[in-house]
């Protein structure tokens, strides 16, 4: 695989340029049977799209096992519709780049799509460009049980720009949230991040501040955020469904100073929130919590 810029040049500020070219050996351009399978028997993925700002958005969308389809190794069907009020559909009206993660909480694993997508016929249609299984570090295990009891009677959106009390203690009390960031030639990529509850800080009403842990090396969100710092983050509440989708720019902190007031984080990730959308029931699906990855560091 060939780095951006952006990529090489963190990995190079972190010292793992050589490991990640040899991690970078295992990404194709195409879906193997073995991930074609793994991704069917998905109940829900998080799409990575971009708007016509160039702000990255993190979604998720569900459906049954079965609703992602691999018609053939360079294409991913997803035959769902986006939540209400999610900005997915609006950015995926031409084609543009997109990036897909699939990931199962039971059996900590999970694999990346990047490429680029539209919809069309209401299914969104991924053009594979590069394909990998990832890092199960930081997934926290939880059995998904299958669809919740939806009152489309008392949807909630709300928008705006700045934190409520309530979505701040949603964030501080995750142990979960995705991260979608793009490159403007060398497309979009969405990730998950996890470590234990209130590794993310809410600094103030428009600001968060993000421990990056140790990783896969590639450095594929942080080497997107280097050259186009305009990000989206996806907090999920699985035990309410509810869901905040912010918008913001991100900024990478490699003080040590600073990186050691968060328990093993290698950097720090500062996130200024320019639009928030919260969706009450913008995850249908009911899950159950098992335990915590033995790979969270401790917060103290």
């Amino acid at each position: 695989m060939g780095f951006h810029p952006g990529e090489l040049e963190i990995q190079q500020r972190a010292g793992v340029r050589a490991m990640a070219d040899e991690v970078g050996e295992s990404i194709h351009d195409s879906v193997s049977d073995k991930v074609a399978d793994f991704l069917q028997r998905r109940r829900f993925a998080i799409v990575g799209t971009v708007d016509t700002s160039n702000y990255a958005c993190a979604s998720v969308i569900t459906g049954e096992p079965g609703f992602i389809k691999v018609p053939n190794p360079r294409t991913v069907v997803l035959e769902c519709v986006p939540a209400s009020g999610d900005p997915l559909a609006e950015n995926l009206l031409n084609e543009s780049h997109a990036a897909l993660l699939a990931i199962d909480l039971l059996n900590p694993r999970r694999v990346r799509v990047n490429g680029r997508a539209v919809i069309n016929d209401g299914a969104i249609y991924i053009e594979t460009a590069q394909v990998y299984g990832n890092c199960r570090r930081y997934i926290q295990e939880r059995i998904v049980l299958g669809a919740r009891t939806k009152d489309s009677q008392n949807i909630e959106i709300v928008r705006s720009s700045s934190l409520s009390p309530v979505q701040c203690d949603q964030i501080v009390r995750a142990d979960t949230f995705f991260i979608a960031t793009e490159h403007p030639d060398s497309g979009a990529d969405v990730s998950h991040k996890g470590g234990n509850p209130g590794f993310v800080q809410v600094v103030d009403a428009g600001h968060l501040a993000i421990p990056d842990y140790n990783g896969n090396s590639m450095f594929n969100t942080l080497g997107n955020i280097a050259v186009n710092p305009k990000a989206g983050l996806l907090f999920i509440n699985f035990e309410s469904g509810r869901t905040l989708q912010i918008r913001g720019v991100a900024a990478i902190d490699w003080a040590s100073v600073r990186t050691r007031s968060f328990p093993g984080a290698e950097r720090v990730l500062d996130f200024e929130i320019q639009q928030i959308i919260d969706n009450s029931q913008g995850f249908p699906l009911a899950v159950k919590f098992r335990q915590q990855s033995r790979y969270n560091p401790d917060l103290g």
